[in-house]
């Protein structure tokens, strides 16, 4: 099942990421320890800096620096009108799936009882 899940996880990711930074700006780290926090233990931090990467890349956050205890600052995300935008699109394909999926699961559920 890890494989499956896995396999689930890499087309969902950065909605989920997205919809992370909707509700506060973060950085790296602070999104996988709550993404760890909604029960995805197995999300390592290289996953997420990839991830933001390429969300920074494509125009979808700010970014700002912010001073560091420990080291150089701190890259902070936040989510601009574009990751907004494309957030929207992730929840109306998330809900466009699921709803189907789960009309597909009913009967096949209902027929094992």
């Amino acid at each position: 099942m890890a494989k499956q899940m896995t396999e689930m996880l890499k087309g969902t990711l950065e909605g989920i990421v997205l919809a992370l930074l909707s509700d506060q700006p973060a950085y790296g780290y602070e999104i996988t320890a709550r993404l760890r926090e909604q029960g995805f233990a197995d999300i390592v931090e290289g996953t997420i800096y990839a991830l933001l990467v390429r969300i920074e890349q494509r125009g979808l956050v700010d970014i700002s620096k912010v001073p560091s205890e420990k080291g150089p600052p701190r890259k902070v995300y936040s989510l601009n009108a574009a990751g907004r935008e494309h957030l929207a699109e992730f929840w109306s394909s998330w809900t466009f799936l699921t709803e189907r999926i789960e009309g597909i699961r009913r009967p096949t559920i209902e027929g094992e009882k």
